[in-house]
């Protein structure tokens, strides 16, 4: 005789089972209402900032006076505006679109838009791109 396919399968009933919380550990604001109408004796812990997400709402910043008198200027260089006339000018010269000249370069034409529009952060990689095709261009001085 063989043996049943699925013999070794467990086909035990299994019975899941919660315990219901004992009263106390109850800290269900109507329990704890219940209670105290009762007169039970209530003992309440509140935790510090409990169910908020403000952990550092309330504390005083410690290095705020640095911060208020530094002076240092965070924004990117950018082309100048002479380099991005140039730019435009030297490919206008050639009779390029910025879409053709974003080919020739292996880059978007967008990146050709926003180094014309004087917007973009000075790359040596792309500048010297620009520069084998195009021709000679001005160096681009970064403004801030």
């Amino acid at each position: 005789m063989s043996r049943p396919a699925q013999g070794h399968q467990d086909w035990e009933t299994v019975t899941w089972s919660k315990t219901k919380p004992s009263g106390s550990k109850a800290s269900d604001a109507k329990v704890v209402n219940q209670a105290r109408r009762a007169g039970d004796e209530v003992d309440t812990v509140k935790k510090f900032m409990g169910g908020q997400n403000r952990a550092h709402a309330h504390q005083p910043v410690s290095n705020a006076k640095k911060l208020e008198e530094e002076t240092e200027n965070f924004k990117h260089d950018r082309v100048s505006h002479d380099f991005a006339k140039a730019l435009q000018q030297a490919r206008l010269d050639k009779k390029l679109t910025q879409a053709e000249l974003a080919q020739r370069i292996n880059e978007k034409a967008s990146v050709i838009n926003e180094y014309e529009a004087g917007k973009a952060i000075p790359n040596p990689q792309i500048l010297s791109k620009l520069r084998r095709v195009v021709g000679n261009l001005p160096a681009a001085k970064a403004t801030k």
